[in-house]
């Protein structure tokens, strides 16, 4: 019985829905030093500059930024270092012929508790262009301005 109930999100990689499209989504468990663990807790960790890659049959995430822990002693981790990801076999082999097929990476989408256990949230993502990053923008600012609209128009129908 875990300790702890729900999610607890520690970062979101809110660039990455803005840089790529994301087509499938998969949760993975984390490989982690106890380090590690007591710095994710603290709410500290970036997924910038993260990516997963598949190697031999696993799934690697690299260059995800996890501080080192404050209290920690000479054990303490190396802040980006190479994590293991835990996925189901079938998971990985979808994966990796996705991206062998050209044109896709795994990119990290959220890092968070679940239950007491650290996940990751990874995407299977193609790169946008410059010209659908600005047709997203376009698309919702007018959504935006729509629904103000709307607001507006309701209030003052009152």
């Amino acid at each position: 019985m875990p300790r702890e109930r729900g999610q607890k999100v520690v970062a979101t990689n809110r660039r990455a829905r803005h840089d790529y499209l994301i087509e499938d989504t998969y949760e993975a468990g984390l490989v982690l030093t106890g380090t590690e663990v007591k710095s994710l807790r603290e709410g500290r960790a970036s997924l910038v500059d993260g990516y997963a890659f598949i190697d031999g049959g696993e799934a690697w995430l690299d260059a995800v930024y996890i501080p080192e822990y404050l209290d920690g002693t000479w054990n303490n981790h190396a802040p980006r270092r190479k994590r293991k990801l835990l996925l189901h076999k079938q998971q990985i082999v979808k994966i990796a012929n996705k991206i062998k097929d050209g044109g896709y990476t795994l990119i990290p989408l959220q890092l968070y508790f679940s239950d007491g256990r650290a996940k990751v949230e990874i995407g299977v993502a193609k790169g946008k262009r410059e010209y659908d990053k600005r047709q997203a923008l376009r698309e919702r600012q007018d959504r935006r301005e729509a629904e103000r609209a709307m607001s507006n128009r309701n209030h003052l129908g009152e």
